[in-house]
C-alpha cells in the first residue's frame, strides 16, 4: 500500500516512515504542500492509497492543501496535527479530509485511523443502503445516487463520511443507532477510538445543515435523526 506522508520535520517522517514500512507499507515522503501535490499528479506509478498530512508546512496552510488534493482526487486524507479544538476539527472535515489524528498520538492509533481510511477508499462509496432513490425529511432532501443534500431547496456540500453518516441515520428515522453500530456501517471498523471523529462529524453535520436538533444524542447510546416539520 502506497503511502504519502507530507511532513516538513525530516526527523520526524524518518521515524515515522520506518514504523509504515515496518507495518507494509511503501512510503513517500514530501516535504512541503507544493512536493505533495506534485506527487499526485497523474502517473504511470501505483495510485497512492492514503496522504497523511501534517499542517504546518512551510510553503502553504495544510488545511490549503487539502483542499487542493480535494479538488483533484478522492484519495482518502488524514490530517495530523496539535490544533486539538473541536473547531479545527470540523474545518478539517468541512475542507475534505477522511479523519482528524491530533499530536501526540498513539502509533498504534494512527495505524487504525490509516487502515480504516484505506478500507473506504478501496470499497468505494458503497455503504450498504437500501436501493432508495431518495429521501425527504421536512425541508431536508437526501438524493442517495447522486449523494446530494438540500435543505430547503439550497444543496449543502458534505463530504463524504458526512454524506455517508446522514443517509445511514435518515434511512431509519427515529431509530437510535448504537455508536458502534454508526462505526462499523460508516467507518467499515469496530476500533473504539473512532468514536471522537463520529462526534466531530455530528457536529459538522449539524452546523452545515442549520439543524442543530436534526441529529439527537441519545446519552450513553449513540444517535438518532429526528424529523423536523416541513
Amino acid at each position: 500500500m502506497r503511502l504519502l506522508l507530507v511532513e516538513d520535520d525530516d526527523h520526524v517522517a524518518a521515524a515515522l516512515s520506518a514504523v509504515l514500512a515496518r507495518h507494509g507499507f511503501q512510503v513517500v515522503h514530501a516535504r512541503s504542500g507544493e512536493e505533495a501535490l506534485r506527487a499526485l499528479l497523474p502517473a504511470e506509478k501505483e495510485p497512492f492509497s492514503v496522504v497523511l498530512l501534517d499542517l504546518g508546512l512551510p510553503d502553504q496552510d495544510g488545511y490549503e492543501v487539502c483542499g487542493k488534493i480535494r479538488k483533484r482526487s478522492a484519495i482518502p486524507v488524514i490530517m495530523v496535527t496539535a490544533r486539538a479544538d473541536v473547531r479545527s476539527r470540523i474545518h478539517g472535515l468541512n475542507l475534505g479530509a477522511d479523519d482528524y489524528v491530533v499530536k501526540p498520538y498513539d502509533t498504534g492509533e494512527l495505524l487504525a485511523r490509516i487502515h480504516a481510511v484505506a478500507r473506504r477508499g478501496s470499497s468505494g462509496e458503497d455503504t450498504g443502503a437500501t436501493p432508495v432513490a431518495a429521501l425527504r425529511l421536512g425541508p431536508v432532501h437526501i438524493e442517495l445516487p447522486t449523494r446530494r443534500v438540500s435543505v430547503d431547496g439550497q444543496e449543502v456540500q458534505l463530504t463524504r463520511k458526512e454524506f455517508d453518516l446522514l443517509a445511514l441515520l435518515a434511512q431509519r428515522p427515529g431509530v437510535v443507532f448504537r455508536r458502534e453500530q454508526i462505526i462499523s456501517e460508516v467507518w467499515r471498523t469496530s476500533w473504539e477510538g473512532t468514536g471522537r471523529t463520529l462526534e466531530v462529524h455530528v457536529a459538522s453535520l449539524r452546523s452545515k445543515l442549520r439543524l442543530p436538533a436534526l441529529i439527537e444524542t441519545v446519552r450513553g447510546v449513540g444517535y438518532r435523526l429526528v424529523p423536523p416539520s416541513a
